[in-house]
């Protein structure tokens, strides 16, 4: 990763508050993500037991780049995500990992957080993307809600097995253009 970018930021939205993640976020986090239901189109449905959350979260903090997600009004933690592979040539960071707890599903909880983080993103490069599992018709449809746009194809990740995966991308000028 690029050491000019900061990756310790806090931003504060209006319901949310995406700040870094700690090792205390464990077990809040995983109160989160501990529903079979979150994880049932994603590439590693296994996420909700305790081993696949214990692996996801500390991928989290091994990666220095992971983020929680906490609703201003409790406190509470309600999901996660961070960015990856920052290539400073291309301008383009991924935003990955993400997940929200179920109650905060269908409404604009997700665009509060990839608002938050894409903003922050855009200070340092010019397009962020994002690999969502081929069959994840979910998380597809709240990419392109927000403006996401499909490159042609899918790829495999090696930490995915054999699942397939497309990429979305925002470039920020289309973001910024979008108001």
């Amino acid at each position: 990763m690029n050491e000019s970018v900061n990756y310790s930021a806090v931003m504060v939205g209006p319901r949310v508050t995406v700040r870094p993640v700690a090792e205390a976020d464990r077990a809040p986090m995983f109160a989160a993500a501990n529903d079979p239901k979150l994880w049932a189109q994603h590439p590693d449905p296994l996420r909700y037991t305790e081993q696949g959350f214990n692996a996801y979260f500390d991928g989290a903090l091994a990666s220095g780049t992971a983020y929680a997600f906490c609703e201003n009004v409790s406190g509470r933690v309600i999901g996660s995500s961070r960015y990856h592979g920052h290539d400073a040539e291309k301008r383009e960071v991924e935003i990955g990992w993400t997940f929200l707890a179920r109650e905060f599903w269908g409404g604009s909880y997700n665009r509060e957080v990839k608002s938050l983080m894409l903003q922050h993103a855009f200070q340092f490069v010019d397009t962020v993307v994002f690999w969502v599992g081929e069959d994840n018709t979910r998380s597809r449809r709240a990419m392109e809600k927000i403006g996401g746009v499909l490159r042609p194809g899918t790829v495999q990740r090696d930490a995915a097995g054999d699942a397939l995966h497309v990429v979305y991308e925002i470039k920020a000028r289309n973001w910024r253009a979008r108001g």
